[in-house]
């Protein structure tokens, strides 16, 4: 296939959504823990039965269900609002249908959640606010049963095929998926201001880490966040265009173009099998006359051959963490799980930046807090995921710019005339104290405090 064809197959899945005229909406994903009260795993029969009682209780319709018959995804058709489990059933997944305000979702939302955790709770369980189960260690981690999740895991345990290999770094956790839980908001994105977007929320991404850091974990003790990172040290970024941030400031619409056309594919279907192999480069992928992949017959896995075709564009994703979708979105996502009485924060901080981006242009642009010390935003993104801040940063300054940013958002939200202003409350807490959910957890923890007792605090609707 000519680079012109893929070129155009990019731009169509990519860019043509932006230029469509649209409502502004925004759509957000929340995933959250199953956590055993008991500190044993949890029970999936619980999580069965939760769905099930959900699905009766709100006329919500099973849209997937695993290879043993039993529901991993329900959607109310009127609103678009979904429950569904994110890799394993030790996850939980509200995805809620488009909305034009923040308190609409949080209507639904707290609504919904309030009746599976008191149903949890009768069975020994809840769902919390936290980037990582607290339990991951003793949960069994397995992947919902269905082709997908199936393949998923069988691709990221492919890492051992690649250790050594020059520039590969690897975790030992390919399981991350399904203890590993996001906050992620989606908003329409114009084509003309598709790559001030990008390049302005990237130079963003050092201090929104300061604000919503919420994964510690063993593997990676000296971090709050590590759920970037368990993304970025796996198959995910193997191609590391895949994950993180852009490499590069975007100049133009080709360039962005250019640069989707470096990222990789590692998968397709055909007639309802999926295959995953090593990732290709979607510039090579389309030149090659075949390729072995690898499947799932029901016992074993086994290779075929596969032949590329353009239609496998729709098998494209990527990780980073601003990701431009093929609805005309960008889905910020690079916010752990937040306490649950916090859960519109992330929402709130981006909905009201995007109102006032030239602003935030110019703030980040001429920042010389954090940048100007030899450090581009992808390096400073994870030293400020560390327990203190390196030794160039001033904490007053770093403080006084977060609330510059923070007064930004707020001033979008009140230009939007809703009141979600209210929403930022928290992070302005955050933002004098210099604090986070993950800051505040280990620092129990350190008083002795019990994980149970941050397990129930942050379940707190």
């Amino acid at each position: 296939m000519k680079r012109n064809d893929i070129d155009e197959a990019i731009y169509q899945k990519y860019i043509a959504p932006t230029q469509k005229k649209r409502g502004e909406y925004i759509g957000i994903e929340i995933e959250m823990p199953i956590v055993n009260l008991s500190n044993q795993p949890v029970i999936e029969g619980v999580a069965h039965e939760m769905a099930e009682s959900f699905r009766k209780r709100f006329s919500f319709k099973v849209a997937s269900k695993d290879s043993e018959g039993e529901p991993y995804n329900l959607v109310e058709g009127k609103s678009g609002d979904s429950l569904s489990f994110d890799c394993s059933y030790s996850n939980l997944e509200f995805s809620m249908g488009k909305r034009r305000t923040i308190f609409e979702i949080k209507e639904s939302f707290d609504k919904y959640y309030a009746y599976i955790a008191k149903y949890l709770k009768r069975h020994g369980h809840t769902v919390t606010g936290m980037g990582v189960n607290p339990n991951y260690n003793i949960n069994h981690n397995y992947p919902i049963p269905s082709e997908r999740y199936r393949m998923l895991l069988h691709y990221l345990r492919s890492y051992k095929n690649h250790v050594g290999e020059k520039g590969a770094r690897f975790h030992t956790r390919p399981d991350f998926g399904t203890f590993t839980s996001a906050s992620q908001v989606q908003l329409d994105v114009d084509f003309a201001n598709l790559i001030d977007t990008l390049n302005v929320f990237g130079l963003l991404e050092p201090y929104k880490i300061l604000l919503f850091a919420n994964s510690p974990s063993r593997e990676y003790p000296d971090l709050l966040c590590s759920r970037n990172i368990f993304w970025e040290q796996s198959m995910h970024g193997y191609n590391k265009r895949n994950v993180g941030l852009f490499d590069k400031t975007l100049k133009s619409v080709d360039d962005l173009v250019a640069y989707i056309r470096k990222t990789g594919i590692y998968c397709v279907e055909r007639d309802g099998k999926y295959f995953d192999f090593d990732p290709v480069p979607v510039s090579e992928y389309f030149k090659l006359d075949s390729l072995t992949g690898r499947y799932f017959d029901g016992k074993r896995y086994r290779t075929k051959t596969i032949v590329p075709q353009m239609e496998d564009i729709k098998y494209l994703r990527t990780f980073k963490l601003e990701d431009l979708t093929y609805r005309g979105t960008i889905e910020y996502r690079s916010a752990c799980c937040q306490p649950i009485k916090d859960s519109m924060t992330v929402a709130a901080f981006h909905t009201g930046l995007i109102e006032k981006l030239p602003e935030l242009k110019d703030l980040l642009e001429k920042d010389n807090v954090i940048y100007g010390k030899g450090y581009g935003a992808d390096d400073l993104q994870h030293l400020f995921s560390a327990r203190k801040l390196p030794a160039f940063a001033d904490e007053r300054k770093v403080k006084e710019q977060l609330l510059r940013i923070l007064a930004l958002s707020e001033s979008g939200l009140q230009k939007r005339g809703f009141g979600e202003e209210v929403f930022l409350k928290a992070l302005f807490e955050r933002a004098e104290r210099l604090t986070n959910p993950a800051k505040e957890l280990l620092a129990g923890l350190g008083e002795g405090k019990p994980i149970k007792e941050f397990v129930e605090r942050y379940a707190v609707i």
